[in-house]
């Protein structure tokens, strides 16, 4: 079986498909802009429920992009 795994990357290309800086996200978030860099750039893991709160602030009705 094949291992599924996060792709941090993917995370920062949505949100800069979208023109949104990582300040803004954060923002709607109620977040600082270093707690999402860090799960951006794959420091820190992402859970399921800041996912799924990052998919609504970026409008993604699909969580399985965020996957390889």
């Amino acid at each position: 079986m094949e291992k599924i795994l996060f792709n941090p990357n993917r995370l920062k290309a949505e949100r800069i498909a979208r023109n949104l800086s990582q300040e803004e996200v954060a923002i709607k978030l109620g977040k600082n802009r270093t707690w999402l860099a860090k799960r951006e750039n794959g420091n820190v893991d992402v859970g399921a429920d800041d996912l799924a709160a990052i998919a609504t602030v970026l409008k993604v009705d699909d969580l399985s992009i965020f996957f390889t």
